[in-house]
C-alpha cells in the first residue's frame, strides 16, 4: 500500500523557518522523482520544489528560490522542504508527490500557515 505522510506544518511568524518531511513507503522510493506542491485558498495547486530520484538534481519556484531547499534521504524514504524566511503568501496546504513514469503519488498535506 502506498502512502506517503507530509508531517512538520504548522503556524510560524513571518520570517521564522520551518521544516517539512513526507514518509513514503509502499513503493521504490529511490527510483522516484519528488515534489513538493502547495494549494491556497482559491488557488490552484502549484509545484514548489522537485527533486530527482538520485538527489542530484532540484528545480524551485521562482517564488521560493532562495528560501525554500529541497533534499531527501533515500536510506530513510524521505522528502524534506526546508523553509526559511516565510512569507503570508507561502500560506497553503503543502502537498508531497512522488512520480515515476505513469504512477503519481500524492499525500494527504500538511497545512502551513505564516501569520503575525
Amino acid at each position: 500500500q502506498v502512502q506517503l505522510v507530509e508531517s512538520g506544518g504548522g503556524l510560524v511568524q513571518p520570517g521564522e523557518s520551518l521544516r517539512l518531511s513526507c514518509a513514503a513507503s509502499g513503493f521504490t522510493f529511490s527510483g522516484y522523482v519528488m515534489s513538493w506542491y502547495r494549494q491556497a485558498p482559491g488557488k490552484e495547486r502549484e509545484l514548489v520544489a522537485l527533486i530527482t530520484a538520485a538527489g542530484g538534481d532540484t528545480n524551485y519556484a521562482d517564488s521560493v528560490k532562495g528560501r525554500f531547499t529541497i533534499s531527501r534521504d533515500n536510506a530513510k524514504n524521505t522528502v524534506y522542504l526546508q523553509m526559511n524566511n516565510v512569507k503570508p503568501a507561502d500560506t497553503a496546504v503543502y502537498y508531497c508527490n512522488a512520480r515515476r513514469f505513469i504512477n503519481n503519488f500524492w499525500g494527504q498535506g500538511t497545512q502551513v500557515t505564516v501569520s503575525s
